[in-house]
């Protein structure tokens, strides 16, 4: 069974700081820390809160110490985890997180067209979860949807809007079964976004509209 996708940023980067997301949000967060001046600000902040609660709790006997040693031997770093990557420029168009991940950049991307001026790129599935890369066209309304699980869609470059708000390169956001959303990419350069989710989504909204959207 899939692990559940915190609903807010403040928990998702919790989560990083202590190495418990799935791999694909693992990549979405440090991705969105590459981007993001104010959130690693609050990594920071988070990182320095959670040391010195360390160094204030009493100490005590440590049992099975090579069962231990082993687990903190086999533990990723902040660094495996991709937090310092996430303060040094990258080279390219994705985030080194998802450089990383994915293996290539945006020009060696195997895109899909999904409809006109809309286009994916599967990744794969890792820990439940499915991650994808989508290109959406300038002006380019994405049909109306909902989710039948959760969604994280981190904006990587360009912009888009849709009931939720404005969307902009490295901000992350959240969709659910309560949401029902048609995101337009914004005028001027495409939306480029790096999404992850757990389960797939249902089309809505009128007969027109859809026909409307389906064509572009």
């Amino acid at each position: 069974m899939a692990q559940s996708i915190p609903d807010t940023v403040d928990t998702l980067l919790a989560q990083y700081v202590a190495g418990t997301l799935p791999e694909p949000v693992r990549v979405l967060m440090g991705a969105h820390l590459e981007l993001k001046d104010s959130s690693r600000i609050w990594v920071r902040d988070l990182e320095f809160a959670a040391g010195t609660a360390l160094e204030g709790m009493a100490p005590e006997p440590l049992t099975e110490r090579d069962r231990c040693l082993d687990t903190i031997f086999a533990t990723k770093s902040s660094s495996e985890h991709g937090l310092e990557p996430a303060y040094q420029p990258t080279a390219g168009f994705f985030p080194k997180a998802i450089q990383e991940f994915i293996g290539f950049d945006l020009d060696q991307v195997p895109w899909k067209t999904k409809l006109p001026g809309f286009k994916e790129h599967i990744i794969g599935n890792f820990d439940g979860f499915e991650a994808s890369l989508f290109w959406i066209r300038p002006g380019r309304a994405v049909p109306a949807h909902t989710h039948q699980g959760t969604e994280l869609f981190l904006v990587v470059d360009g912009a888009y809007n849709d009931t939720l708000g404005r969307f902009a390169r490295g901000d992350i956001a959240y969709a659910d079964a309560t949401i029902d959303h048609r995101p337009i990419a914004e005028p001027g350069r495409p939306c480029v976004g790096f999404a992850v989710v757990d389960a797939p989504l249902k089309l809505t909204g009128s007969f027109r509209q859809l026909i409307g959207d389906l064509i572009g």
